[in-house]
């Protein structure tokens, strides 16, 4: 007994031993203390992983796309491939900057720095927030910042040697921690080069340890606001362009005022003979005869002052469903929004378009899928997120304007809008809103010829698809 006794003791002094030095080298080996000096990692700073990052190649073009390069004139291809590439390193220039580097955060870290949401104002001196170090005890500390579009300050204090003030790399060293976290408090960043939207990438240098962030270098944008009132009218101006459709015209103001009285309409007039369109709330802009489809919308939505625009063609007609107020409602509850569109007597045309930037040289692949669409939108069960909606659409004001209408669309284009708004305009489709469409017109003969573009059009448009757009292949689906 005795002996079994014994032995089961040293069985439990020998497991209390192990924890106790398990424990011991958990708390004293891996909790940093006030005396113990900071093991650095062996890890060289770097900006990419070890792994490079997948280059850019030739984009995929769907089956049945049209590849663009052979709708061009064959003696002319090489020397559009070289004014394109021209203007899009042109256009690469005005539109990305050094905060499109991917930068990637290295491990254990004593670095403390701002990782998002640092902007300043061109040539305004501006603190850096959230600068500090958090090391072990060293006999000395020593950090540097260093930027390339700017100049670095600090104040001197008691304890600290500065080295650089005002100049693009700024050193600063201490035999006090507390010290040296003070300097880093009180560092501003000022760039040197006037530009309102662009970028810094600022070096921040301890040891073997190096931390790379952006400082975003942007001129605020003053706020557009609109003092409206009550009424729909002091909301939305509806507009329209007209083309040798008189009588249709004046069925769809008709239908207009049943139903808002006082609404503005705003009518973009190209027709060879024009018509004098009278009546409160009514401006007409006579055109020079067939300057097309888009440079009216151009000029119908040049003369908006209103937050937003109702675009309805000239054969349209209201009905008790075209209740402008509700697509008003969905724009004010989502102000990420720039266009909602309806349906035209029942029909909820809409559609999806991905892009597939592709290569430099080539080009994109843009596929448009007709009724494609995303995810529902919050609160509006009959509502969901497009890229392109129907002819019948609430627009915000100032966001049309920004994309623009090609004026060189003259004839039938209505989702090059959207392509050209493509990034920048949040789009949506509610089935809770809708308009009449009049019967077919069969009036002025010389309509059709210009309603129905021949082929040399169709390829006039995929030309400029090929420069404009910078595509390689597209397909409607």
């Amino acid at each position: 007994m005795m002996s079994v006794f014994s032995s089961g003791l040293l069985q439990k002094v020998a497991m209390s031993v192990m924890v106790l030095l398990t424990c011991y080298f958990m708390i004293f080996c891996h909790c940093p203390e006030k005396g113990t000096k900071h093991v650095d990692t062996q890890q060289k700073p770097r900006l990419l992983p070890q792994s490079p990052l997948p280059k850019s190649g030739p984009c995929n073009c769907y089956e049945g796309s049209t590849l663009l390069k052979n709708k061009l004139p064959k003696d002319q291809y090489e020397e559009l491939l070289q004014r394109r590439a021209k203007e899009l390193q042109q256009f690469k220039i005005r539109t990305t900057s050094v905060l499109s580097t991917p930068l990637f955060a290295l491990p254990n870290s004593p670095l403390q720095y701002p990782i998002q949401g640092f902007h300043v104002q061109p040539l305004i001196s501006t603190p850096v927030p959230g600068l500090a170090l958090h090391a072990g005890q060293r006999s000395s500390y020593k950090v540097s910042l260093k930027v390339s579009k700017g100049v670095l300050t600090t104040e001197i204090a008691d304890g600290g040697k500065v080295q650089g003030d005002g100049m693009t790399k700024l050193i600063m060293e201490s035999s006090s921690l507390v010290i040296l976290n003070y300097l880093l408090a009180k560092v501003f960043y000022t760039s040197t080069i006037y530009h309102i939207h662009t970028g810094d990438l600022v070096s921040f240098q301890f040891e073997e340890h190096e931390a790379v962030f952006p400082i975003t270098i942007k001129q605020p944008l003053l706020p557009v606001l609109y003092n409206m009132g009550t009424s729909v009218s002091s909301h939305v101006t509806v507009i329209t362009k007209t083309f040798l459709r008189y009588p249709q015209l004046k069925v769809l103001l008709s239908s207009i005022r049943r139903f808002y009285s006082d609404i503005e309409v705003i009518i973009a007039d190209d027709s060879f003979e024009t018509e004098h369109i009278t009546g409160e709330h009514i401006r007409q802009y006579i055109m020079p005869p067939a300057q097309g489809w888009f440079a009216g919308r151009n000029l119908a939505v040049s003369q908006v002052t209103t937050k937003y625009f109702l675009w309805v063609d000239d054969d349209f007609e209201f009905t008790e469903g075209t209740k402008i107020e509700k697509l008003v409602e969905v724009m004010e509850a989502h102000p990420e929004l720039d266009v909602v569109g309806g349906t035209v007597k029942g029909n909820q045309f809409y559609f999806s378009l991905l892009y597939d930037e592709g290569e430099e040289m080539e080009g994109g692949c843009l596929y448009r899928k007709s009724q494609g669409r995303f995810h529902s939108l919050s609160g509006y069960p009959k509502c969901f997120m497009a890229s392109g909606v129907v002819n019948f659409f609430l627009a915000r004001t100032q966001a049309a304007q920004q994309v623009g209408f090609d004026p060189k669309l003259q004839r039938v284009a209505h989702s090059e809008f959207f392509m050209d708004g493509l990034g920048s305009l949040m789009v949506a489709s509610c089935s809770h809103v809708s308009i009449g469409h009049q019967p077919k017109f069969s009036g002025d003969s010389r309509y059709g010829r210009f309603r129905h573009p021949p082929s040399n059009d169709s390829m006039f448009k995929l030309q400029l698809h090929f420069f404009k757009n910078h595509l390689k292949c597209i397909k409607y689906g």
